[in-house]
């Protein structure tokens, strides 16, 4: 069995990385999608395992004690990352592994893992990511300002990335990383032990 690859996929807020994951899981089998690691209180109808894998503080300062984090971060008290080991099983048995992670992160992957594949997505314009983040309904004006500010900061990382895909529509965007990832696993070092002559 072919080990699986590792995808790294990356976009500021607004950009629609969840909506083309979700699509992408349905239309794919042999993907698995990393649950990131949080010392943070789970939200009212959050589920551990499902959402995040919620830890105390001393376990998570444990896996960054042993190495055991491919990426993590402080944010506002708390810790968030992405553990190794769910993540390596995975790749181990042949499925290919999504990550969903900040431009921060996804350097902090690329160089442990320099085999990982990273996409970063952005939907055509800063216009049309202003129009997304206003229709959300869900930020103050202060906190949409904020998110634009800090897209602007990622999109300066975005030439660090293997590809750029833009979501100005989530089938487009979809089929593009379903190609992405199909070309990936043509690559000649995954199939030449096909073109060897058994003993």
């Amino acid at each position: 069995m072919n080990k699986g690859k590792l995808f790294v996929i990356s976009g500021p807020s607004g950009a629609g990385k969840s909506t083309v994951i979700t699509r992408l899981l349905k239309q794919l089998n042999n993907v698995y999608f990393s649950i990131s690691a949080t010392t943070r209180e789970p939200r009212r109808g959050e589920r551990d395992g499902v959402d995040y894998h919620f830890m105390k503080k001393e376990e998570f300062e444990k896996l960054i004690d042993e190495g055991q984090l491919l990426e993590y971060a402080e944010f506002v008290g708390n810790y968030y990352g992405t553990p190794a080991k769910p993540v390596d099983q995975k790749l181990e048995a042949g499925y290919d592994v999504i990550l969903d992670i900040e431009t921060k992160g996804a350097e902090q992957i690329m160089a442990k893992r320099p085999d990982a594949i990273s996409i970063f997505l952005f939907p055509g314009s800063f216009a049309i990511l202003e129009e997304r983040l206003r229709l959300r309904g869900t930020d103050s004006e202060e906190k949409i300002l904020k998110r634009l500010a800090q897209a602007k900061i990622e999109c300066k990382k975005a030439e660090m990335y293997d590809y750029i895909i833009i979501n100005d529509r989530v089938e487009t965007a979809c089929d593009e990383v379903i190609a992405i990832i199909t070309a990936e696993k043509c690559k000649t070092a995954g199939r030449l032990h096909y073109l060897k002559e058994e003993n």
